[in-house]
């Protein structure tokens, strides 16, 4: 009897002590099972919200990207406008020394021939003036005239006794004469040339063959 006492009395007495033990291991393998639940959860969640992250930096870059272009594409337009602006300037300033130029050719020469005028006026201004004064004074005005000619580069043209050249002279006739066949025999009016430029042909008669 006291056998069977002390049985059911360890029997009762082991049973609490083991119900709490197992409690205890449920709620750690519990704890343990909802820790790797949510460490299971925390990378997929993660991985749910990076997406959006990249995609937010992303399209930063790329506003930052556009911004940098959009300012350097104003900066070539500035710069092509100012280029235009100075080229258009440069254009203008040409065309107005070019036409200053043909409207203005020929004032130094206008100025220079003032001169031979004044002494014509002054030789008409004499009264008494004898013919031989009068040709000196006219022979004086010549050679004022002759040097501004020469000044401008204005030569005179005199093929008496040359070969008649088309280009330089003009031949309104042609007589018999002992010189050879189209040899100028007289000048009728001389001709002239500016820098090689023919302004005025010769007026000639040419010899006939």
């Amino acid at each position: 009897m006291e056998f069977s006492g002390k049985r059911g009395s360890c029997g009762k007495g082991a049973r609490p002590e083991n119900g709490g033990e197992g409690l205890k291991a449920l709620e750690i393998r519990t704890e343990a099972s909802i820790y790797k639940t949510n460490q299971s959860g925390g990378p997929q969640m993660q991985e749910e919200q990076n997406p959006e992250i990249h995609e937010v930096a992303e399209g930063t870059g790329m506003e930052e990207l556009l911004k940098q272009a959009e300012l350097a594409v104003q900066e070539h337009r500035d710069a092509w406008l100012r280029a235009r602006a100075e080229a258009d300037n440069v254009r203008k300033r040409a065309q107005l020394d070019i036409a200053n130029a043909h409207k203005y050719a020929i004032e130094n020469f206008s100025t220079d021939l003032l001169s031979v005028k004044d002494s014509l006026e002054s030789a008409l201004a004499v009264e008494k003036a004898t013919i031989e004064s009068m040709k000196d004074g006219v022979e004086l005005t010549l050679k004022q005239l002759a040097s501004v000619f020469a000044k401008y580069r204005i030569e005179e043209i005199n093929p008496l006794g040359e070969k008649f050249d088309p280009h330089h002279h003009q031949a309104i006739s042609m007589l018999p004469s002992d010189q050879p066949a189209n040899t100028v025999i007289q000048v009728l009016q001389k001709g002239y040339r500016l820098n090689e430029r023919i302004i005025r042909p010769a007026l000639v008669i040419v010899a006939q063959g």
